[in-house]
């Protein structure tokens, strides 16, 4: 059987993702009986094309906030049958996406000063907005252990499984404590799970890096906040921090209060 021609690519990114890969470490010796990795600059010292290779299935990781970016993937999506995006910036904008609430020439101006204008970014966008995408790993970074299955999933011909349930249900299965009965705040009711609740599990309230779940009750996440005595303009933050660009405008006024 052939095996499962792969290739990884970032955009704007930090490359944690990647870095996720390998740090299954001796996993990837049963990896590579399955998949032959035709393209990782992070983990090579090839010097040639950046986009030479065809694949079977391309993990792009990073937002689209350049030009170049722009490029980039689209030629990645005409040489690869499957698409994957990889961790919260692919998926979300990420991080990235805070200065599309402050805008573009603001936020340059605010970073780089006098030599903004040797700056040239545009407002942040997850892949799928640029092209079409086959599957998402969600996390900031992604969970190793899922990307494992996902990568088994793929060379065996299956479609990956994408949970839905929200991190709160993952809580439950650990048995920890909520963290807002420790005083805490969490996003965790209406964050996708996947994660196996990692965040709470060591005490730091979910942050929302993996994406809203599926129908999430805003309402009562608004509700539960304001309890903690968290304002209009502390929930805003807090969403932004990895869905400034990700929650629909309606569900993002009801979540944070404002008009």
């Amino acid at each position: 059987m052939n095996k499962l021609r792969v290739a990884f690519y970032s955009l704007t990114s930090c490359e944690g993702c990647q870095l996720a890969f390998l740090e299954c470490e001796d996993r990837l010796l049963d990896i590579l009986q399955q998949v032959e990795i035709v393209r990782f600059r992070e983990a090579s010292s090839y010097e040639g094309g950046e986009l030479d290779a065809d694949a079977d299935v391309a993990f792009v990781e990073g937002s689209v906030s350049t030009a170049h970016d722009e490029s980039a993937v689209r030629t990645i999506r005409m040489r690869s049958r499957r698409v994957v995006a990889f961790g919260a910036c692919a998926d979300l904008g990420g991080v990235n996406a805070i200065k599309n609430r402050q805008g573009n020439e603001a936020a340059k101006e605010r970073v780089y000063g006098p030599y903004s204008s040797w700056i040239h970014t545009s407002d942040v966008r997850p892949v799928s907005a640029v092209v079409p995408v086959d599957f998402t790993l969600h996390g900031c970074p992604v969970d190793k252990d899922e990307l494992v299955r996902y990568l088994y999933a793929l060379a065996v011909g299956r479609k990956p499984a994408d949970p839905t349930a929200p991190v709160c249900f993952e809580c439950k299965l650990r048995e920890n404590i909520c963290l807002f009965h420790k005083g805490g705040t969490c996003m965790g009711p209406v964050v996708r799970g996947g994660c196996r609740a990692i965040c709470p599990a060591y005490g730091a309230g979910c942050d929302g890096c993996r994406g809203l779940a599926p129908d999430p009750n805003v309402a009562l996440m608004r509700t539960l906040l304001r309890e903690k005595g968290l304002n209009s303009e502390a929930i805003r933050r807090r969403v932004d921090l990895f869905n400034a660009s990700a929650v629909p405008e309606d569900l993002r006024r009801e979540l944070t209060g404002y008009a």
